[in-house]
């Protein structure tokens, strides 16, 4: 009873509660509770933090000492009155070079600086002292470019450590294709091996590091930064670390650092290639080589791209009139190049083979060069000259050589003495003997007993020559018979000519002749592809092969005739051009074209054909070349009428008959391509310098050309040449049969292991220019290996051009260029485009946004077929043209990767700081920077290794 009233009398209360002060009641009450609460605690605070500050200020001025008077002063006289600091503004002498120059330092100090200083401190006298830190760097830096001679870098370093470089990455890729001919390297297995070359060539620094790894390489900047500064920098300013860091930091990382990843990007390199040649037109027959040459297919898919790409445009244009025969022939141009470009890819992905020599020499079928022309060409006889030496039929080729410079040299030397007589001036007596000494020198070394090895001929025909030796005058053509009966056993024995035919050695001749086109291109191995070795406008373009099979076909008929003239301006100069129309008939089909051919293409084909034909001088006539005014058309109908006449007589089918080799040369000419035309008047002049033994010859008759006024001194002159005639013939011949090295100093160690400037031989009477122009064309196109009478003729050509170009002011004129490059418009003009091109328009440039792949490899492509078409014709002419080919790619291809870019910026770099402080210890230091290198642990390690050995057996 008792809990059941308590808890009635407590429902009451709670039933009245609610009554009398609502539903709500709760939440009222809770909330005046928690503002109580609150509130109290505010009050708590706040009273403390009144106390506590009493309190500290009463600790302040009870325990610690006064401020001095004298700090509150200074700063309120350092804030009335900001100091000011002057700076010179001269920092070279020359107001055209400091004005650029004051300007790239004030860019570099509000990009690099200001723009995070500012945050920190409006004191504007920190970034005056960094700017004056700068310009007294840059003042010792231009004091001391004033005081170096830099021919020597120029002309010299430079060039030593391009082709260093270059042998270093040829000796790198040998070794790539030394390891697995079948599987090729990638990129990484190349730059590592180039960096095992490097070491071995160098063997006291490696730039693995400093190449490929950016965290060493920042080091690497950082560390000759602070060098350099320590060499400029006034001791005051390099003490202070809080400066020296700020302008390393911006030395190395804010225009070093940006300016070699420039120089270094292939990209960047390849548009500057194209800049750098961009007056020259493209070729289309070097950039279809380059196509059918490539072994990347990134360049060929982004050529095949581009070209489906401009197909669809054009086929979705709307013409008519004359405008759709000019898009026609533009598809089936782009129709054939999305062809080889697709037959390349699919050669290359299957893994055949797709070197064109080794095709060729496969294929079996190949155009014929008869023993005169090889005879007579600097390249092909270089080639035979190897094949005769392995048959051991050098003797007669070497014979016949000989004879040929004793005729040139006998001939001049009479004309010379007739002239002389008709002077006055009598040396009969003397000349004669003299010539008479070198006939019996050529019958002793070739045509005696003792001759080893001797000439095979007939016994009467040396007895003749002998008996004409002991009793006659030597004549020009005293050796005429045996040089005959030479020639013909050379061109019948199966020894000589006929198996130098079927011979590897023909191939490659014929590569090197540009004479051999490429098999690659007529399909699937299976015969399932479509042939396709033909020009882009669907009309023909044989192969030499198929030419000498037309030419030997009574079926094939081939008509051609003058269908249209008409009158051409290029660049100023006004020519006539004639429209020959083509008819080629078999017994299956029959084809028709057209090509396009000026007077002097008629001109140059005339010459080529009745030089290798001479019976066809007397029958074919060309009309002569004259000028004409724009509107004579009757001239024009009157030319065109003439060279009607002259291909109607050349295509006779008895003209064919009777000279069948005659059938490729006229094929060539009438092909619907851009004419290839044969040696120019240059290369014609300089046929007579590339033969070795006719300069030995030629000697003789310059010395008696240039006898002086002392007729005695003259002819000692004269027979010192002549008494060494025989011994230097000789030492040519032993030259090209060991393949000795003419200016390369005999050594302990292989110069392909050394730098390229430790070749030079400073006994050689040469100047600079020539032996840097030999250096170059040794590297680039690798002529060590070739035979070294081909470099001899090559430094005897280089030699009769700068001494008929420039003669002795040669020297002169190179330091006259070096005083160019670095006089102040120049080096004005080099910091003027250095600020454009990081600050255009005083704007720090954004970062260059990457290209697309597709771009990049089309950059490539026309970049290398840039390079390609500005080959002079003669340079194929004297060294081939496949040589030719493989060293412009060679070095193209060598600046296709960043990390060997990288190293060669930075050799250059090194080279550079020696030369300008010669008396510092610069080449330990960079030994030490790169001591680190992996490549050098290796090859040290390696050294050991070997040595380890022989200390144990001593």
């Amino acid at each position: 009873q008792a809990s059941l009233s308590i808890w009635g009398w407590g429902s009451l209360g709670i039933v009245l509660f609610l009554i009398t002060f609502g539903p709500f009641v709760i939440f009222y009450l809770t909330f005046y509770i928690l503002c109580f609460v609150g509130g109290g605690l505010v009050v708590t605070l706040l009273f403390g933090k009144t106390n506590s500050e009493k309190y500290l200020e009463q600790c302040e001025h009870s325990f610690l000492p006064p401020t001095s008077t004298g700090v509150p002063k200074c700063l309120e006289e350092m804030k009335r009155e900001a100091r000011t600091i002057k700076i010179d503004r001269r920092l070279t002498g020359a107001n055209i070079i400091d004005e650029p120059l004051q300007q790239v330092i004030q860019f570099s100090l509000r990009d690099y600086v200001q723009y995070w200083y500012y945050t920190l401190s409006d004191d504007e006298s920190f970034l005056l002292e960094i700017r004056q830190t700068l310009q007294n760097a840059l003042v010792q830096f231009a004091t001391r470019s004033k005081e170096i001679d830099w021919q020597p870098y120029f002309t010299t370093r430079i060039v030593d450590d391009f082709g260093t470089h270059l042998r270093v990455f040829r000796k790198a890729q040998q070794k790539i294709t030394e390891k697995d001919d079948q599987v090729k390297g990638t990129a990484e297995d190349l730059v590592d091996t180039f960096f095992e070359v490097e070491v071995e060539m160098e063997k006291e620094v490696c730039r693995d590091l400093v190449c490929t790894s950016p965290k060493d390489e920042e080091g690497f900047l950082r560390d000759l930064c602070e060098v350099l500064l320590y060499l400029l920098l006034p001791p005051g300013d390099f003490q202070n670390k809080i400066m020296r860091y700020f302008v390393r930091e911006i030395l190395a990382r804010g225009i070093l650092l940006p300016l070699i990843n420039q120089l270094s990007d292939p990209d960047y390199i390849n548009q500057y290639v194209i800049w750098m040649i961009r007056d020259s037109n493209c070729n289309y027959e070097a950039f279809m080589n380059i196509i059918k040459l490539s072994d990347n297919i990134g360049e060929l898919e982004a050529v095949r791209d581009k070209a489906a790409e401009e197909l669809q445009y054009l086929r979705s244009l709307d013409t008519a009139g004359d405008d759709i025969n000019t898009i026609k022939n533009q598809i089936n141009s782009l129709l054939f190049v999305k062809k080889v470009c697709d037959s390349r890819i699919q050669r290359l992905q299957s893994g055949k083979e797709i070197n064109t020599v080794k095709l060729a020499a496969n294929f079996g079928k190949l155009c014929t060069v008869p023993l005169d022309s090889i005879l007579v060409d600097n390249v092909a006889l270089q080639f035979f000259m190897d094949y005769m030496q392995q048959t051991g039929g050098q003797a007669h080729l070497f014979f016949w050589m000989t004879v040929e410079g004793y005729r040139v040299t006998a001939q001049q030397q009479l004309e010379v003495l007739l002239s002389r007589q008709r002077d006055g001036k009598h040396q009969t007596n003397q000349t004669k003997g003299l010539l008479r000494a070198a006939a019996v020198g050529i019958y002793e070394q070739y045509l005696s007993e003792k001759a080893s090895p001797r000439v095979t001929v007939d016994d009467y025909l040396v007895a003749k020559l002998a008996d004409t030796l002991n009793h006659e005058d030597p004549t020009p053509e005293i050796f005429d018979d045996i040089q005959r009966k030479v020639y013909e056993l050379m061109l019948r024995d199966e020894r000589f000519y006929p198996s130098f035919r079927q011979n590897a050695l023909y191939v490659r001749m014929l590569a090197e002749l540009d004479m051999l086109k490429d098999p690659s291109f007529r399909g699937s191995d299976d015969g399932d592809g479509e042939s396709f070795n033909g020009s882009p406008t669907g009309s023909i373009n044989l192969s030499l092969d198929d030419l000498s099979n037309v030419s030997s076909d009574d079926s094939v008929q081939l008509h051609a005739y003058i269908s249209d003239t008409g009158v051409c301006n290029d660049h100023g100069k006004t020519y006539a051009l004639y429209a020959i129309t083509v008819h080629r008939r078999n017994l299956n089909s029959e084809e028709m074209w057209k090509t396009y051919r000026r007077y002097s293409d008629f001109h140059d084909f005339h010459m080529r054909i009745t030089e290798q034909f001479e019976s066809l001088s007397s029958i074919l006539k060309l009309p002569g070349k004259k000028t004409f005014n724009n509107m004579d058309r009757d001239f024009l109908e009157k030319r065109k009428k003439d060279l009607n006449a002259y291909l109607q007589l050349l295509l006779a089918p008895e003209m064919m008959k009777a000279s069948p080799a005659l059938a490729h040369y006229v094929y060539d000419f009438l092909e619907n391509k851009a004419y290839s035309k044969g040696k120019g008047d240059f290369a014609r002049k300089m046929d007579t310098f590339v033969n070795p033994l006719r300069n030995s010859m030629r000697n003789v008759s310059n010395a008696v050309k240039s006898l002086p006024d002392s007729l005695a001194e003259g002819m000692t002159k004269m027979s010192d040449n002549m008494g060494k005639m025989s011994e230097r013939l000789g030492q040519d011949i032993k030259q090209s049969f060991f393949k000795v090295p003419p200016l390369i100093p005999k050594t302990d160690s292989d110069p392909e292991h050394r730098r390229v400037s430790a070749q030079l031989d400073d006994n050689v009477d040469d100047n600079i220019p020539l032996r840097v122009m030999l250096l170059l064309m040794d590297e680039v196109f690798d002529l060590k290996e070739r035979n070294q009478w081909l470099r001899r003729n090559i430094k005897n050509l280089l030699q009769q051009l700068i001494r008929a170009t420039y003669g002795d002011t040669i020297n002169r004129k190179i330091v006259d260029h070096v005083d160019w490059m670095t006089s102040p418009e120049q080096v004005a003009d080099s910091v003027k485009r250095f600020r454009d091109a990081f600050w255009p328009n005083g704007i720090l440039a954004e970062a260059v946004p990457c290209r697309d792949k597709s771009i990049r490899m089309r950059t490539r492509v026309a970049g290398k077929t840039k390079l390609l078409a500005i080959m002079p014709d003669e340079l194929k002419h004297i060294i081939g043209a496949e040589t030719t080919r493989k060293g412009i790619l060679r070095v193209f291809e060598m600046f296709q990767h960043n990390q060997l870019n990288r190293r060669m910026v930075y050799v250059f770099l090194e080279g550079f700081l020696e030369t300008l402080f010669p008396q510092y210890k610069f080449r330990e230091l960079f030994n030490k920077l790169h001591s680190r290198s992996k490549q050098m642990q290796k090859y040290k390690q390696k050294l050991q290794t070997t040595q380890a050995p022989s200390l144990q057996k001593r």
